[in-house]
């Protein structure tokens, strides 16, 4: 019988070998149960281009596990993957459904800039 995690990770590979075909870079979604991590990762997997978490110093002031938190670090994700030059994306969820705080972030990022 496979396991949680297991049937999560086999998910989000499908996907991402799905984008890695297409040569895009990619925003990318880990989610535990105190925080959540955003990033902005190049094209070919081997550079970070931006990042934004719950833990930045200006995020970590009241709830980090909820939808409003996860929706600022979606801002402040496009915000500095603007900054480095990315506007095209492709959004990858991590297997995890899309709905509350996924789906938070990516229309915060989306209406911070980033197309996806």
């Amino acid at each position: 019988m496979i396991g949680k995690k297991q049937a999560r990770l086999r998910r989000a590979r499908r996907g991402r070998m799905k984008m890695r075909e297409l040569g895009v870079c990619r925003l990318t979604v880990n989610r535990s149960p105190r925080h959540i991590y955003a990033q902005v990762l190049s094209a070919d997997g081997a550079s970070v281009l931006a990042q934004a978490s719950t833990l930045d110093k200006s995020l970590r002031n009241g709830a980090t596990g909820n939808v409003q938190a996860a929706a600022k670090v979606g801002a402040l994700v496009a915000e500095r993957a603007q900054a480095a030059g990315v506007s095209q994306v492709a959004f990858d969820r991590s297997g995890y459904k899309f709905h509350g705080r996924v789906k938070a972030l990516a229309e915060a990022a989306r209406a911070g800039g980033l197309e996806f």
